[in-house]
């Protein structure tokens, strides 16, 4: 007696729940890395227990070079985390032009410990001249 099977089973499988999960997961990962680090400039930051919550929408952050004895120290200035440093007679201008059309001007300074008070102490000089709040960027301790 020969009996044959009514349904056939299909090897087939389905793949768009897999590719929905990757979607999600592409995206998960975009959005959290925009996240991470907004400055892109490697800087060993001060310890500090007070954070501020305001947020800034410019920043300027200064690099300390130490020489290798035959000159002296040499800093550079970087606004928003680019690797090319500004010239610090460029950095007001460039500060006025970034920050003209908000309504609360403010930008924090990203400084290396080893940076003098005085190099940090001239970038907030531009901001008391044109009316800035400054934000001093920490790392927590």
């Amino acid at each position: 007696m020969a009996l044959k099977r009514t349904t056939k089973a299909e090897p087939n499988f389905s793949m768009s729940s897999m590719t929905d999960i990757v979607f999600l997961l592409l995206i998960f990962f975009l959005v959290t890395s925009t996240l991470v680090n907004p400055n892109a400039l490697k800087l060993l930051l001060p310890k500090s227990t007070g954070q501020v919550s305001a947020k800034a929408t410019v920043s300027v952050s200064v690099k300390h070079w130490h020489s290798d004895g035959t000159g002296p120290d040499t800093f550079t200035y970087h606004i928003n985390g680019n690797q090319e440093p500004v010239p610090f007679r460029d950095i007001e201008d460039d500060l006025v032009e970034l920050l003209q059309n908000e309504p609360d001007p403010t930008f924090s300074i990203y400084a290396d410990e080893t940076v003098p008070v005085k190099e940090v102490v001239a970038i907030m000089n531009i901001a008391k001249r044109n009316h800035y709040k400054v934000i001093m960027a920490t790392r927590p301790e």
